[in-house]
């Protein structure tokens, strides 16, 4: 598995990995009309530009065998020394392989390069991701509920793991 920086020229490539990733992952979770909305919040060409060219977001884009496989975005936390990792999406034909931890390693090993001693994620706290961050080493430190807008809410757990 490879990784590069993602540019402009990604962003048809991510919006396909997370139309398919969120249909598999968020079915059960979100109904339809929020994931429409997130996806076209968070996943709209506007939306990955603006973080794509944000000089303190770094957007990584991965590859299996020359396909996409996944990505993976964060940036440096309000709180010295810790990291936000925004986004972290495997395809979910290549789950189960080993590849979700070499991704997660490879932010862990970016952001203590950066000087971060800490990594903190949020998770949907239905999503089937938090068995995978729990026995990557992330601890739940909290919750919150965070207003997105039309009505809707994120509800999530936020876990960090010490570097």
């Amino acid at each position: 598995m490879n990784y590069h920086i993602a540019t402009l020229q990604d962003i048809p490539t991510i919006q396909a990995l997370a139309h398919k990733i969120w249909a598999r992952t968020y079915a059960e979770i979100l109904s339809p009309a929020q994931m429409t909305y997130m996806l076209d919040m968070m996943y709209g060409t506007p939306a990955l530009a603006a973080q794509i060219t944000d000089d303190h977001y770094t957007f990584l884009v991965f590859r299996e065998e020359d396909q996409p496989a996944g990505y993976a975005a964060f940036s440096p936390h309000a709180e010295q020394g810790v990291y936000k990792l925004h986004k972290i999406y495997l395809d979910t034909d290549l789950q189960g392989k080993g590849l979700g931890k070499t991704m997660m390693n490879t932010v862990k090993d970016l952001v203590a390069e950066k000087g971060a001693h800490t990594l903190e994620l949020d998770v949907n706290r239905h999503n089937k991701a938090l068995y995978f961050y729990k026995k990557q080493g992330f601890a739940v430190v909290g919750e919150k509920d965070t207003h997105i807008g039309n009505d809707y809410y994120m509800n999530d757990y936020v876990m960090r793991i010490p570097l």
